[in-house]
């Protein structure tokens, strides 16, 4: 029977995530990809491809009902299904640049519950719905540089991805002595030419002083192409020793 391994993606529209699912159109996946917007390129791409693909629009600023329906919908597979299956929490912000002081209210909370809020509530339901299922489960959370090393106007971020390592941690500590417990790590994919490196030339340098840093690594050739940086991530998910570090770089040696 041929190996039939099921990837969840957040974020999949664009960007990274965007890059991930479509190197894992292979035969024998199965991918469910949530996001605000559906993807049809995607679409037939996995149609070309003969992979199912289910794409939810899924508004991750609201984590308590993506979390909800992923549980229903886990709950509504066969768990002797699939060799494999793992949640990439790939979705996330970096709102607008600017010192705390100044931030709106608003566009703090939602920066917090896309991108810490919304996975840790994701990976609750993932570990709970997959726990009998006869697979593998991998838990891999994309994060940041910036969550391990501080930037001044860049505080909701630094704090969504701290938490994201540190949950990534404890989690790995539960999971570790239970049968077919997950492996799960935080990873820093290092730096990519995405919209979010868009958004961080384009703040206010008055508002951002770091804006100048971000400009030369685009001017200089040093950001990561989106399908690079996939490429990247998706050899480290497949390492033998996934797990072994909870909180890791895809720079770190095999």
């Amino acid at each position: 029977m041929p190996t039939s391994h099921l990837y969840l993606i957040t974020g999949a529209s664009r960007g990274l995530g965007r890059a991930m699912a479509e190197q894992l159109l292979q035969p024998g996946h199965v991918l469910l990809c949530i996001s605000r917007r559906q993807s049809p390129e995607l679409a037939e791409q996995a149609k070309a491809a003969g992979v199912e693909l289910v794409q939810w629009g899924q508004d991750l600023s609201d984590p308590v009902a993506s979390a909800a329906r992923l549980r229903e919908w886990l709950a509504a597979q066969d768990a002797q299904r699939f060799d494999a299956v793992t949640l990439i929490n790939n979705a996330g912000t970096v709102g607008n640049p600017a010192p705390l002081a100044a931030a709106v209210d608003a566009e703090l909370s939602q920066a917090l519950r896309i991108g810490l809020e919304a996975p840790l509530l994701l990976t609750a339901a993932f570990l709970g719905g997959t726990r009998g299922w006869r697979g593998a489960r991998k838990v891999l959370n994309i994060s940041s540089g910036l969550g391990r090393n501080a930037m001044g106007s860049q505080a909701p971020y630094c704090a969504a991805k701290a938490g994201m390592d540190h949950y990534s941690r404890a989690v790995a500590l539960e999971e570790a002595n239970l049968p077919n417990g997950a492996r799960i790590v935080s990873l820093a994919p290092g730096v990519i030419d995405t919209d979010m490196q868009v958004q961080l030339r384009g703040a206010s340098a008055e508002n951002f002083p770091d804006r100048t840093r971000f400009e030369k690594l685009k001017s200089e050739g040093l950001l990561d192409s989106p399908a690079s940086a996939a490429a990247k991530v998706l050899k480290y998910l497949a390492r033998a020793d996934f797990g072994a570090k909870p909180v890791a770089d895809v720079r770190d040696p095999d």
